[in-house]
């Protein structure tokens, strides 16, 4: 069994930078015939399963108005990199419930703010209405 477990280790990627929620861009390389070429796989991660080697994850995304899925091994060797391009803030593990939204609705997880981004935002606009109001009086 150590076996096994050392070969699997080898394999495996490091570090996953995603969550479920996030909006991210999957750059993976296609081979057609003799040329390699990259695609991108841009949409929203509802899924995340298994464990070790067979861990993956599904990526959805509307394409010509059609819901499109596709499912990532995250140790595969045809991935070259996970950008995220937003980070989503969700209450379950699986967003199945996407499945069923049209449009916008279909694309729409809320985006995770820091604590500290959040405070600056909320300093400034507290800044920004005192301005308003020393104008005001003046």
């Amino acid at each position: 069994m150590k076996l096994i477990e050392k070969i699997e280790g080898e394999q495996l990627k490091k570090h996953v930078p995603f969550n479920v929620g996030d909006s991210i861009k999957v750059h993976t390389r296609v081979r057609e015939g003799e040329k390699e070429r990259t695609q991108i796989f841009a949409g929203i991660v509802i899924g995340h399963k298994g464990r070790g080697v067979n861990e993956s994850f599904t990526v959805r995304r509307i394409s010509y108005g059609e819901g499109v899925e596709r499912v990532f091994p995250i140790n595969s060797p045809r991935i070259e990199k996970i950008e995220v391009e937003r980070e989503g803030k969700v209450r379950r593990a699986k967003l199945f419930y996407l499945r069923g939204r049209k449009g916008k609705e279909a694309l729409f997880v809320k985006e995770r703010v820091s604590a500290t981004v959040a405070k600056k935002a909320k300093a400034s606009a507290k800044r920004a209405k005192a301005k308003e109001t020393a104008e005001a009086k003046a």
